[in-house]
């Protein structure tokens, strides 16, 4: 897949202490797949050579208001482990995005993701179209959950996906390997941190 980074956006997915940060809520749950795969390092270095080489930054972090006011009584599934863990609380250390991945000047962060695909309860889609975005690379939390649904409704609104997937992390390795092995695809192009960095310089160097 070609990839032109004034057309290309990587989007970063619930990089907020509560998963990345020791102490954060959910991050013993994911940090087995963190560490096996290096996704926060993997992730900082891509950031920074996607900046240098012109394609835009979109933060995509997910937030509640104390009391989770924003979900039914009784959530179920994933968003009942956020809400019986306390995870993603609008003013809290937790749902900070972590420090290592923290918004620079020209980055887009994304406002109202309160589910899991980042498209639904956002404006993602109205800012990457009024930015001629055509290419969207993911990259994040879980593995088989928000990255895959935001993954799939992206397939579906005509974007040129990529997945990332030494950038992704879920609650096991079976999860994480089965998506990436089995769904990924059927959505998505995947490609490694490096194999994108490569072509996003191999781009960039061609339109100097």
């Amino acid at each position: 897949m070609a990839v032109d980074p004034k057309h290309t956006a990587l989007v970063l997915i619930e990089y907020q202490n509560d998963f990345t940060s020791e102490g954060g809520a959910l991050h013993g749950a994911v940090q087995g797949v963190m560490e096996s795969t290096g996704m926060l390092d993997n992730t900082r270095r891509l950031v920074e050579a996607a900046r240098a080489a012109g394609a835009t930054i979109v933060h995509a972090p997910i937030t509640f208001v104390p009391g989770y006011g924003e979900l039914s009584a009784h959530p179920y599934g994933i968003l009942k482990g956020v809400v019986d863990s306390t995870a993603f609380v609008k003013g809290e250390w937790g749902a900070e995005i972590v420090d290592a991945l923290a918004p620079q000047e020209g980055d887009v962060v994304v406002e109202g993701k309160r589910g899991l695909d980042t498209f639904a309860t956002t404006n993602l889609d109205f800012i990457l179209r009024a930015r001629g975005i055509t290419t969207i690379a993911l990259s994040g939390f879980l593995t088989n959950c928000c990255v895959e649904s935001t993954m799939r409704t992206g397939y579906e609104k005509g974007y040129a996906v990529i997945t990332l997937s030494d950038c992704v992390a879920a609650t096991s390795s079976e999860e994480h390997e089965n998506a990436i092995r089995f769904d990924y695809p059927m959505f998505s192009e995947v490609m490694t941190s490096e194999a994108f960095t490569g072509a996003l310089q191999g781009a960039a160097a061609a339109a100097a």
